[in-house]
């Protein structure tokens, strides 16, 4: 879906998921890296806890659940670029912070990784299944960009019990070569991760602008490697899955 640093439009984004998920039946919604506040590490934070009583309200009336990409400020001050999970009845689970956050490879690393705190990694129950968060870098840990060390989030979260990956992506791109070649890079770490972990892996992106085709394709993959669903690289698109675990 569109993601901008507009808020009331990324509500009405978001509005429309929760709309078509309800009625298609969907147990989950997951949303892209930064869908709700915009990626971005400074925001109105009253302007965001408004939007995000909107966006769980109606969720919660739709019976459904959700896993929310936003960046949003906790009660200890600090900002988190976040996956919030929330079960159909409303209940909040708590959240995944993006862990591998891009920066230069400086000594003394620039970029995002000195906006964002990091949180522990962790899993979640929906509905009985246990179910990891990441976001965008954190899979794919690309080398140009990534600071830290590649930790092999996937794997780290299949010891856990993890049987499916939510992963929000807002991916950098520019219509050029690299970002085609960072697509195919994207697609190769989603299909092997998910065949070294055993896992599922749901990956949604921000369309905006669609123009462009997104950093890396949306869909699901399966334990094999397989696309399960695969969407189209352009513009906003909603997709329903079954998995069978």
């Amino acid at each position: 879906m569109p993601v901008t640093d507009d808020i009331e439009a990324n509500v009405a984004a978001l509005l429309r998921a929760v709309g078509i998920a309800a009625a298609q039946g969907a147990d989950l919604l997951l949303t892209p890296e930064g869908s709700l506040s915009g990626y971005r590490p400074r925001f109105c934070r009253q302007t965001v806890e408004e939007a995000l009583r909107v966006v769980t309200t109606a969720a919660a009336a739709a019976g459904l659940g959700l896993a929310l990409g936003t960046c949003f400020v906790e009660e200890d001050g600090r900002c988190y670029n976040q996956v919030r999970l929330y079960a159909a009845s409303g209940e909040y689970l708590g959240f995944h912070s993006k862990t591998l956050t891009c920066g230069t490879l400086d000594e003394e690393p620039q970029g995002e990784i000195c906006d964002y705190a990091v949180a522990p990694l962790r899993t979640f129950q929906v509905k009985g299944v246990t179910v990891g968060a990441l976001i965008c870098n954190d899979l794919w840990a690309n080398p140009g960009c990534t600071p830290q060390p590649d930790t092999h989030l996937t794997q780290q979260l299949a010891r856990m019990g993890a049987k499916v990956i939510l992963h929000a992506v807002n991916g950098g791109r520019n219509g050029s070569a690299l970002s085609e070649l960072a697509w195919q890079y994207h697609e190769a770490n989603l299909r092997m991760r998910a065949i070294a972990g055993g896992l599922h892996i749901v990956t949604v992106d921000n369309s905006a602008p669609d123009r462009w085709p997104c950093s890396a394709p949306c869909g699901v993959v399966g334990p094999d490697g397989g696309w399960i669903v695969k969407t189209e690289p352009t513009g906003e698109q909603h997709f329903r899955a079954t998995l069978e675990l």
